[in-house]
């Protein structure tokens, strides 16, 4: 028999199953997430029937923090960058709403166009600089630009600095009062999740995300063979940047305040432990994960005043016993894989 008959998928059952395998991976993780996305829609009227209306509350700052960490997933899990400051883009983000609003423009697309356009440009900024780098310094980089943000919004004594500043009220939305009601903001979280997520399956399924994956595998080999990493990596930072902002955006509305806090590099190591928790480089692992993670952090903080202790000993444990995070466990569970 020919090499070619050997290798060709009609011939050889076990080339055809190679080949569909990718495919039925992808389609698994869409299933995965379309049926997150419907416990999440069913989430509200549940809650009511349960009589636990905050069950709401802390469903939309899980669906907030759910969009931060699938825009880190971009550069984390697909393209290999260890961001330590991607937190700065949240904080940039709120605080596009809280410097708008004392001006007078409280529609949130609007504070959403300046909030994208502000994040996009720090991290054009600070991450042309960065990717001049690689591997730990390329964190110390983010880390110190993290820093270097959080420092500047302490800095705004006009907006509280440090002890941060209280929204008067939510935005409105198209003139519409539709954020004043959790419900309404967290349909309108949920909206943009599922609009970032295929937005997002999108860019990593396309050529660029070809691209950007193979710099991950081997940068190179991709140099070898006609392709520049930088401008793929730089591309997908701003990409995640401004989706970041967008979900700071929401996260000042859910919580009516905006401070410093949201940037400090505590918070971007929690995305990170979202994002590696859920799986890296699959986007329905990074909304599990997020998921896994504030669900965990609440249950705990109700039954312990210590519960820092047994959440951290239940993170290390899931990262070191589940390969491949939440996504990789869900499918070796069904048979597919991580």
């Amino acid at each position: 028999m020919s090499q070619s008959a050997v290798s060709d998928p009609a011939v050889d059952p076990a080339v055809a199953a190679d080949a569909r395998q990718p495919r039925l991976a992808s389609r698994g993780a869409l299933v995965a997430a379309l049926i997150l996305f419907a416990i999440f829609a069913a989430l509200p009227p549940a809650a009511t029937a349960a009589g636990d209306p905050f069950l709401v509350v802390t469903a939309t700052r899980i669906v907030i923090y759910a969009i931060a960490a699938l825009s880190l997933d971009l550069v984390l899990g697909y393209g290999a960058m260890v961001s330590f400051g991607h937190a700065a883009f949240l904080g940039i983000g709120a605080y596009s709403v809280a410097i708008l609003a004392s001006l007078g423009i409280g529609d949130v697309v609007l504070q959403a166009v300046v909030a994208v356009a502000v994040s996009a440009l720090f991290a054009l900024l600070t991450g042309a600089i960065s990717l001049r780098t690689k591997g730990v310094y390329f964190i110390m980089i983010t880390l110190a630009f993290g820093q270097m943000a959080f420092f500047f919004f302490v800095s705004l004594s006009a907006y509280g600095g440090d002890d941060g500043v209280t929204l008067y009220s939510r935005s409105t939305l198209l003139g519409t009062s539709a954020l004043e009601s959790d419900v309404g903001l967290y349909y309108t979280a949920l909206v943009v999740l599922v609009a970032a997520f295929f937005l997002l399956r999108t860019v990593v399924a396309s050529r660029f995300g070809r691209v950007l994956r193979g710099t991950r595998d081997n940068t190179v080999r991709m140099q070898a063979i006609g392709f520049a990493p930088f401008p793929y990596q730089l591309t997908a930072y701003v990409i995640a940047g401004a989706l970041c902002g967008i979900a700071g955006v929401l996260l000042a509305n859910q919580t009516e305040f905006v401070s410093p806090a949201y940037m400090t590099w505590q918070r971007s190591g929690e995305l990170i432990v979202m994002v590696v928790l859920g799986g890296m480089g699959t986007l329905t692992g990074a909304i599990a994960g997020a998921v896994g993670y504030l669900a965990l952090e609440n249950v705990l903080s109700s039954m312990w005043e210590h519960w820092h202790l047994p959440f951290g000993a239940l993170i290390i444990l899931l990262v070191l016993y589940t390969r491949g995070g939440i996504a990789g466990l869900v499918g070796r569970i069904f048979g597919a894989r991580p």
